[in-house]
């Protein structure tokens, strides 16, 4: 083939070279992602100019003095004559659309891109700069395992990088790991998955056991695509499949969003070298710090004060509709009334969405992710019942399963280690009632979530949007501050529900309506919620970004009440909060 054309690996068909090389050897015709050397991988996510070696200390070549059919000091020393490199992995410092980070990038050329001693130094010594620098760490895995001629020190790298990650989850450093073909074995089984965010380049295989090794070693054929980044994505076990076009703007996004790696030489990003688009970098602040402070009041003062004492008055906040309940059930159930995606796009910059509950699958009835309100990094979770028939099936009309809650609960994890408040928005029937949930343990995930929010170390802050079902909307309120909108409804069973045990009739269901007490007036009375938001005449449906518009002040000034107060003195608040409701005084039913 002469130098101007190239014959794709995946379709075979003719592909112009200088097209191919500019699109990140990806092949414009079926889409295939070819690999990347670990100096073409720094080169393509890096900004130009930007890179800087990490210093890695040398390691031993051969501490076994391993030989097999050829020695391995001879494969070492062919490997890195071939390659150029010292080891299979590269460590640089550097920045993506202007926001700094650490990357590694591991060589599949090089001994399969294996995990040895020099590899683990690699990987280490680059979280420890990530560490220093507070600055997030990006590795790149391309491997088929640990090196098996460095026997069981290969295996003790294992340990050594899955410790280096605990050290900046302790630290609150985003770790980030892009997934590339073939990620196996022991780098599977460390590296690749212990990261906060996992993505996967589109034909990505990852497993700890390669097809060959499962069909010799106990004699099961794989399934075609099991291992493939969209089977994986299916499986709830990484956050995204991300093209390499779009990979930068989405990693500068997910930056940003997180707040960690603030615009390094200037404030806005760069999309002109990928097409994209860019996001731009509003250069968020990290952490739970903001311009507000405790005001010492608390929950248990006794003093009967409710609503708007609680949260710093804001203009707009509305007196509770007096509207007939069933009426109000009716309009939180609307099709049309926005959901938690909608509420992202009008209130949110650089909103990036995660997926996964690492374990089982991606409940699409809950949704989440890191973004910017008004410039403060928070990580947003909430339910999406979707518009369309077809979307409203797909997303169980926002009846979450056992995967969207522990979704949920990693998210929340998440946003402890990077001490961003956390943001939820509740509207769900409930939670999914199925058999498959009851298999996979819903009531053990709906009873986690409860105890992980009655100890999560930063603010929460939950808005009741529209329906408010039981335990399964429970699950994402248990907080410091919780708000409704004004035709939004919580209660322990649905009035049909009530109606048919209780008067033996769902014909019944407005006098249940009334008798549960399920509307924000009556919420607000009970002190269950701390204030009501007014929704446009009609609902929040007939003007969604002006009712959004609504949420914003209320929801900004409650975090920035809560972000001054230490992490004691804020789960012993939320504690009091919720231990009143049993104590014959504050919250007593009216």
């Amino acid at each position: 083939m002469n130098a101007h054309w190239l014959i794709c690996a995946g379709c075979r068909q003719l592909v112009h070279r200088r097209r191919y090389e500019a699109a990140g050897k990806v092949c414009p015709q079926c889409g295939l992602h070819a690999r990347l050397t670990a100096q073409e991988r720094l080169d393509h996510l890096l900004d130009a100019g930007s890179a800087a070696p990490v210093r890695v200390a040398t390691t031993r070549d051969d501490p076994l003095r391993f030989a097999d059919r050829r020695p391995y000091a001879q494969r070492l020393s062919a490997a890195r004559q071939a390659t150029g490199m010292r080891a299979a992995a590269v460590a640089a410092t550097g920045s993506i659309h202007g926001r700094r980070l650490v990357v590694v990038a591991m060589d599949f050329r090089f001994l399969g891109g294996s995990l040895g001693m020099a590899e683990g130094e690699c990987v280490t010594s680059a979280a420890r700069t990530a560490l220093r620098e507070r600055i997030p760490l990006l590795v790149v895995t391309a491997s088929g395992g640990a090196r098996m001629q460095e026997g069981a020190l290969s295996l003790m790298q294992m340990a050594r990088c899955s410790q280096a990650l605990a050290r900046l989850d302790e630290a609150g450093v985003l770790t980030v790991c892009l997934v590339t073909d073939p990620t196996y074995g022991g780098v599977a089984a460390s590296i690749a998955t212990l990261t906060d965010v996992i993505l996967a380049e589109p034909g990505a295989r990852m497993g700890f056991a390669g097809p060959r090794v499962i069909e010799q070693t106990i004699g099961q054929r794989v399934p075609e695509g099991l291992q493939t980044a969209t089977s994986l994505f299916a499986g709830g076990l990484i956050d995204a499949v991300q093209p390499r076009a779009t990979l930068r703007t989405a990693l500068a996004r997910l930056l940003a969003a997180t707040g960690q790696a603030r615009p390094h030489g200037r404030d806005t990003a760069d999309a002109s070298d990928d097409g994209t688009g860019g996001t731009g970098g509003t250069g968020g602040t990290g952490g739970t710090g903001g311009t507000g402070g405790t005001d010492g009041t608390g929950d248990d003062t006794g003093d009967g004060t409710s609503a708007g004492d609680d949260v710093p008055a804001v203009e707009g906040l509305a007196e509770p509709t007096s509207d007939d309940p069933w009426q109000i059930v009716h309009r939180a159930r609307h099709p049309d009334r926005p959901s938690t995606l909608d509420y992202a796009g009008y209130l949110l910059e650089e909103f990036h969405e995660l997926h996964g509950d690492r374990a089982h699958g991606d409940c699409p009835a809950i949704v989440g992710g890191p973004g910017l309100l008004d410039g403060r990094p928070v990580m947003l979770i909430g339910h999406q019942k979707g518009r369309t028939t077809g979307e409203r099936i797909r997303r169980s009309f926002g009846m979450p399963s056992p995967a969207g809650y522990r979704k949920a609960a990693r998210l929340m994890r998440l946003a402890a280690k990077l001490g961003l408040p956390v943001l939820t928005f509740v509207d769900t029937p409930g939670a999914h009632p199925g058999v498959e949930a009851e298999q996979d343990g819903q009531a053990w995930a709906i009873s986690r979530n409860l105890r992980l929010m009655s100890a999560l170390p930063v603010p929460i802050v939950a808005v009741f949007t529209g329906e408010g079902g039981s335990g399964g909307a429970l699950a994402l309120a248990v907080a410091d501050r919780v708000l409704a909108l004004s035709n939004a409804t919580y209660s322990v069973i649905s009035p049909e529900g009530c109606a048919a045990i209780l008067w033996r009739s769902a014909e019944a269901a407005p006098e249940a309506a009334a008798a549960l007490r399920l509307d924000a007036r009556h919420l607000l009375e009970q002190g269950i919620v701390d204030a009501v938001i007014p929704e446009p005449p009609g609902g929040a449906h007939v003007q969604p970004a002006a009712t959004a518009e609504s949420i914003r002040p209320v929801v900004a000034a409650a975090l920035s009440r809560l972000a001054g107060q230490p992490a004691a003195e804020l789960l012993r608040e939320r504690r009091r909060r919720y231990a009143r409701f049993g104590s014959g005084a504050e919250g007593s039913l009216a």
